[in-house]
C-alpha cells in the first residue's frame, strides 16, 4: 500500500515541512519519534499520512510530547500493517460522532442537500486535535467524509487553515 507522509512543524520562525519515511516503524511511538526528529525543538509537530487515496491519519505532538492521533476510518487498521500501526490502538470511535448533525459539504454552500459525512466511515481518535488551530472536529470529520474528497484534499484544506499549505504542496511536487 502506498502512502504520503508529510510532517509540518512550527517554531518561532514559522512552519516548515518534510516528508517522513515510515518504513520499518514498529509502533505509533516509533512514528512519533520520527516526527520529533524533523525538528526536536518545534513547538508543534503534525504528521499527515495519506494512504491509497482512501485514508488519512493525523498525528500531533505539542513541544514533542502528548501524542494525539486521528484516523479518518478505523477500516485502515484492518486493511494494512501501517494502518494497524497508526490507528490500531485507537479502540473507540470519535466521541460524540452520533451527536454531530449531518455536516454539509465543505463548499460553503449552505443550500447543499448532500450530507458530507460518509455513513460507512468510522473515524477514530481525537477529532479535535486541530481545533485550537482553526479546524474543529466537526469540520475535520465533514472533510474526511465528504464524497469526492481525497485524503490529499483534506490535508490541503486543513493546512490552508493552519497556514502551511504551500510547504506541504512543495513536498508533493518533489
Amino acid at each position: 500500500m502506498s502512502y504520503f507522509a508529510a510532517a509540518v512543524v512550527r517554531d518561532e520562525s514559522g512552519w516548515t515541512a518534510a516528508e517522513v519515511n515510515l518504513r520499518g516503524a514498529v509502533d505509533v511511538d516509533g512514528v512519533a519519534d520520527r516526527l520529533r526528529d524533523v525538528d526536536p525543538g518545534a513547538d508543534l509537530s503534525l504528521l499527515f499520512v495519506e494512504a491509497e487515496d482512501e485514508y488519512l491519519v493525523i498525528l500531533r505532538l505539542d513541544a514533542g510530547e502528548d501524542l494525539r492521533v486521528f484516523g479518518s476510518d478505523s477500516a485502515y487498521a484492518e486493511e494494512t500493517q501501517l494502518g494497524a500501526l497508526l490507528v490500531g490502538d485507537l479502540k473507540a470511535s470519535v466521541p460524540g460522532l452520533d451527536e454531530i448533525e449531518e455536516p454539509r459539504a465543505a463548499t460553503g454552500d449552505p443550500e447543499s442537500e448532500q450530507p458530507a459525512a460518509d455513513p460507512e466511515a468510522d473515524p477514530v481518535g481525537d477529532a479535535d486535535l486541530l481545533a485550537d488551530l482553526g479546524v474543529s472536529g466537526t469540520k475535520l470529520i465533514a472533510l474526511c467524509g465528504h464524497e469526492g474528497m481525497l485524503p490529499a484534499d483534506v490535508t490541503t484544506e486543513a493546512c490552508t487553515v493552519l497556514g502551511c499549505a504551500d510547504e506541504v504542496e512543495e513536498l508533493r511536487e518533489v
